[in-house]
Parts: structure tokens; C-alpha cells; sequence
């Protein structure tokens, strides 16, 4: 009974995993064929495949200054975030006067979409003089509530013992953070490194109105731009869509284990 159990949940993961990666596998044909997506019957395998869409689709936008911008901008944003949110999780773990109301207005913030908060953002992005730069782009995605909760989870997870000694042997609360608790938590850093590049890399809205210059463009804008720019370009555009999507997915298969530890056991030990 156990091993017909393990049959049927085993088949039952496969059969969910197909449909969700059928439209992923659909995207990735189209890139190679340039098919028509309205042609029935739909060809399940891909028909004549190759590379000329993903070439017109790197000559036919500055690709590489599109890819260039979204690296520094999430490069940006991942270390800011290590920094931030690593500190503000250390400063969490400690009791200090007002630590209630300090984590009912973090939980609180949660709840307030971004949209509800953006004319402000883009005043104070502009009075700093920060539009249509990298930093402007990325100075919203500097900290993550998300992920301040992740490293307050772990360190808390860290034996109290290990702090004290630490102490005692003259080590200062920086010391103690970056050389004890983040070493012990790389979970919780890949766990923010992964969530902060991705929101970064995927931000549209954002640096749409902060950008004025093409010189300033991330991926997603030259998204936009090309698919303006181009008629009958389904292949190229698919193309495209992989070249954008696959960042992303490879810092994600990296440190794809260390993920889904940093989250469950945060879960299970905070």
C-alpha cells in the first residue's frame, strides 16, 4: 500500500509539473521556430529549429547595454539588501522599548502595495536628484520587509551561548553579525540574494517612470521597446522573452537548495 501511495503522489507531481512547464516549454519552441501561435494543430515538437530569432533579437536592440543596466541596478540592490536587511534582522533579535510597535508597523507595511506608495517614492527619488539613474531605479528594492523577517528567523535559530562567547572574547555587535551569525545563516543570504535579484530583474513599472533616457533602459523597458519597435517578430520576441527570464532562472538553479532551506527553516525554527 505504501509503495502504490508513493506511485500515485509521484505521478500525480509529474502530471502538475507538466502543466505548469508546458508554458515554458511553449515559449522556448517558439524561439527556435518563429511559429504561428494560432496554427491547428499546434506541432508539439519543435519543426525546423534554430538560432536566427535570438540573433535578431540581440542585434536588433543595444542588448548588451539593456543587460548591462539590469546587472549593475541588481547588483545594486542584492548588496544593499545583504547589508539592510542583515542589520535590521540583528537589530530585531534584541528587546528594546517600543520592539511591539516596531514589528506591528513592519507587518503592517507588508500589507501596503507598492502602487499605494509610488507618488511619494518618485518625490522623494526626484528632490534626491535620482531620476533616470541606476540608483534611482533601484533605491526603491534597497530592503525587503520579507527578508528582514528570513534573517531575524535564523539568527534567533543561533544558540545564545555562541553570542556570549563571542562577547567575552572582545568581539564587537558588527563582529559578531558579520563573522558568527551571517556564516551560520547562508541559507537566509541566498534565500535574499535570489528574492531581491529576481524582484529587481523584473521590476516594469518602476523604471518606467523613473527612466527618461534609453541610455538608462533595464531589460524589461527594452521588452517593451522592441516589441513597439518590430511588426511580425513572434519568434524574436520569444526570443527575447528567454534571454530576459534566464538570469534570473540560473541564480535561482544556483542556489536553489540553499533557498528552500532558508525559507522552511525559518518556518520551523523562528
Amino acid at each position: 500500500m505504501k509503495t502504490r501511495s508513493k506511485l500515485l503522489v509521484h505521478a500525480a507531481l509529474i502530471t502538475v509539473s507538466l502543466i505548469m512547464l508546458t508554458p515554458i516549454y511553449w515559449v522556448l519552441k517558439t524561439s527556435l521556430t518563429g511559429e504561428n501561435l494560432f496554427t491547428y494543430p499546434p506541432s508539439i515538437l519543435p519543426v525546423d529549429p534554430n538560432l536566427y530569432y535570438y540573433v535578431e533579437a540581440w542585434y536588433s536592440v543595444s542588448f548588451l547595454r539593456l543587460f548591462f543596466n539590469s546587472v549593475v541596478v541588481a547588483l545594486i540592490v542584492v548588496a544593499a539588501n545583504l547589508v539592510l536587511n542583515a542589520m535590521a534582522g540583528y537589530a530585531l533579535t534584541k528587546q528594546f522599548p517600543g520592539k511591539p510597535l516596531v514589528l506591528g508597523f513592519l507587518l503592517a507595511s507588508m500589507m501596503i502595495p507598492f502602487h499605494a506608495t509610488i507618488i511619494p517614492a518618485y518625490l522623494l527619488t526626484s528632490q534626491l536628484g535620482l531620476l533616470d539613474s541606476k540608483l534611482g531605479i533601484a533605491l526603491p528594492a534597497l530592503s525587503h520587509i520579507v527578508c528582514i523577517f528570513l534573517f531575524k528567523s535564523n539568527f534567533e535559530a543561533v544558540p545564545a551561548s555562541l553570542i556570549h562567547a563571542a562577547r567575552i572574547d572582545g568581539l564587537s555587535e558588527w563582529q559578531i553579525l558579520t563573522r558568527i551569525l551571517l556564516p551560520l545563516s547562508k541559507p537566509a543570504v541566498a534565500t535574499n540574494v535570489i528574492l531581491s535579484f529576481i524582484w529587481s530583474w523584473n521590476e516594469f513599472l518602476w523604471p518606467l517612470l523613473v527612466v527618461r533616457s534609453p541610455g538608462q533602459q533595464t531589460m524589461p523597458l527594452g521588452l517593451v521597446a522592441f516589441l513597439a519597435s518590430f511588426e511580425d517578430t513572434t519568434g524574436a520576441l520569444y526570443a527575447f522573452c528567454v534571454l530576459v527570464v534566464l538570469p534570473g532562472l540560473l541564480v535561482f538553479l544556483l542556489a536553489q537548495r540553499d533557498f528552500i532551506r532558508g525559507l522552511t527553516s525559518g518556518a520551523a525554527k523562528g
